[in-house]
């Protein structure tokens, strides 16, 4: 089915909408400026189109835009990918948009709050839109080339990614080859710099260690003074630590017997001394190793000296030095690296062969695509009011190889039997290039996977017997798949399955803008006024007749 119900709310001149959708082909008709293109645009805001406070009904607060699709299998598949809760069979996927007067929006996917490029990504799964100017694109080569991909299902992701390798690669090399004087400077410069902190060769934590032996070494006097004058205060004077301690204890065992709290207070300092004899072996060990060695000290002072010289010299703090020589290291090698201008060469010529693989691979591609695709315009022609004329896909070879491959696409027309195709750009005129582009949309949407299609105007320029062609056109589309055609056709109106009309009317003091599904009767007057004649008897009749056939 494709497209179920368009609910709208405060957007442009429509206040509130509800419309439902039918399978088949259905037409969209009105007045000029009654709003037809409007139900477009506020399809293609809900699809993830760009939001703007513009858009809001003027006095109101906010614009919404709600929806109902039936989901393809692939679109639940993307669903579940993205995290979002699937709906359960049979129900609908129900989107929703709002943009409040600041253009500020917000959008939800079943629920879910979602983002303006989830919406867009599933918009080019559930609707396939051509605006009344797609005729326009058939002069851009980009757009050209992508309908023929798109027409031959060509993937050319591979080609892309191969184009953009092969550039890197040509760019390096010759970014190398720009640099390489100045690349040598520069590693003489890394190379002299790593040789003279080589020679120190710091360790990592070397800093820190030197820095502890040589306080330990300067201060080794000082530290023996300090350990023998402990040791005298602790147990070396007739009043020491420890004596003093042992007369304490003694007088408080002595009256243990009648406090027992003396003897806790005893048990107290004896656990004191015992901790000044533990301090007094720690001492007597520190002063038994502690020397005096001059020799190693000026040892010390020489390298920590050399660390100190080296560290202004490269102007960072000392304890830095291992890591500045573990960071030029590295990119004298990336420089080599870089400098290797043999295996850049090779590089790049690799790639190039890896691109002209992929572009040669879609160039096989195309070719046939590209006849397919004219001879199924072609058949279309005649009945598009251009007897005898011809379409054709042609693919020119490039002077130099592109990002898109290795030949431009362009498209040919032949007006009429007898004559040579020549680029449509140069010999079609207004209406032919809108018939050409309605044929191209007709040939190219049977191939599309999106359930809904919609025409917005894309008839104009067209009348007569090519108009009702169109319209028995997009009629048989519709047995396929979901039409909408915005239409001032009533040729084409007249092929529809449903009508829908769109009228402006005066509310509150501003217009407003509301559709109508119309039945049989409501049919023939609207066909009447299409064709100019309001509700005169000729016009209805007609109107009859152009619906009975």
């Amino acid at each position: 089915m494709g497209w179920l119900r368009l609910t709208i709310r405060d957007f442009v001149i429509v206040e509130r909408l509800e419309l439902e959708l039918n399978s088949g082909f259905t037409a969209l008709t009105g007045e000029t400026g009654a709003g037809k293109s409007i139900l477009i645009d506020a399809l293609q805001l809900l699809l993830g189109g760009r939001a703007d406070g513009a858009l809001v009904r003027e006095g109101a607060a906010r614009a919404e835009v709600a929806g109902e699709f039936d989901a393809p299998p692939a679109v639940r598949a993307w669903l579940a990918e993205q995290g979002f809760e699937p709906a359960g069979d049979g129900e609908p996927l129900l989107l929703r948009r709002v943009v409040d007067a600041q253009g500020r929006s917000r959008a939800w996917i079943d629920g879910s709050p979602a983002t303006a490029t989830q919406l867009r990504t599933l918009g080019d799964w559930l609707v396939d839109i051509h605006g009344q100017h797609a005729w326009q694109s058939l002069m851009r080569p980009d757009a050209v080339r992508a309908l023929l991909d798109g027409y031959g299902r060509i993937d050319t992701a591979a080609l892309r990614a191969a184009w953009d390798d092969w550039r890197a690669a040509e760019a390096a090399l010759e970014q190398a080859r720009q640099h390489q004087s100045r690349a040598q400077q520069e590693r003489e410069r890394l190379q002299w710099q790593i040789d003279e902190v080589a020679r120190l060769n710091p360790g990592d934590d070397e800093w820190d260690e030197l820095n502890r032996q040589h306080a330990r070494l300067a201060h080794a006097q000082a530290l023996l003074d300090a350990a023998h004058e402990a040791l005298e205060a602790l147990d070396g004077r007739e009043l020491s630590a420890h004596r003093l301690l042992a007369q304490a204890i003694a007088a408080l065992q002595a009256q243990a017997h009648i406090e027992p709290r003396y003897g806790e207070l005893a048990a107290v300092l004896q656990a004191a001394q015992a901790q000044v004899d533990d301090a007094c072996r720690d001492l007597q060990h520190l002063a038994h190793h502690t020397e005096l060695d001059p020799d190693t000290l000026a040892t010390l002072d020489e390298r920590l000296g050399r660390w100190i010289t080296l560290a202004r010299r490269h102007r960072c703090p000392p304890q830095e030095l291992p890591a500045r020589l573990k960071a030029w290291r590295a990119q004298l090698q990336a420089l080599e690296a870089v400098a290797d201008l043999d295996a850049l060469a090779a590089r790049a010529a690799q790639a190039r062969q890896r691109y002209l693989e992929a572009a040669r691979s879609v160039s096989a591609q195309r070719a046939p695509a590209a006849q397919r695709l004219g001879e199924a315009v072609s058949a279309l022609l005649p009945s598009l009011g251009m007897e005898g004329g011809r379409f054709e896909v042609g693919l020119e070879p490039l002077a130099e190889p592109a990002a898109h491959g290795l030949e431009r696409v362009e498209l040919r027309v032949a007006g009429h039997a007898g004559a040579t195709p020549r680029p449509v750009a140069k010999v079609a005129s207004g209406g032919e290039l809108s018939r050409l582009a309605l044929a191209i949309a007709v040939v190219t949407s049977a191939l599309g996977e999106a359930p809904t299609l919609i025409f917005d105007e894309i008839d104009s320029g067209i009348g007569g017997r090519v108009a009702h062609t169109v319209g028995r056109l997009l009629r048989e589309l519709g047995a396929q798949r979901q039409v909408l055609a915005v239409t001032h056709l009533p040729q084409v109106a007249a092929c529809a399955h449903h009508h829908l009309r769109v009228a402006k009317a005066a509310r509150g003091g501003g217009a407003v803008s509301e559709v109508t599904p119309l039945d049989a009767p409501a049919r023939v007057h609207e066909i009447a006024r299409m064709l100019g004649g309001g509700d005169s008897a000729a016009a209805l009749a007609h109107a009859r007749e152009l619906l009975q056939a």
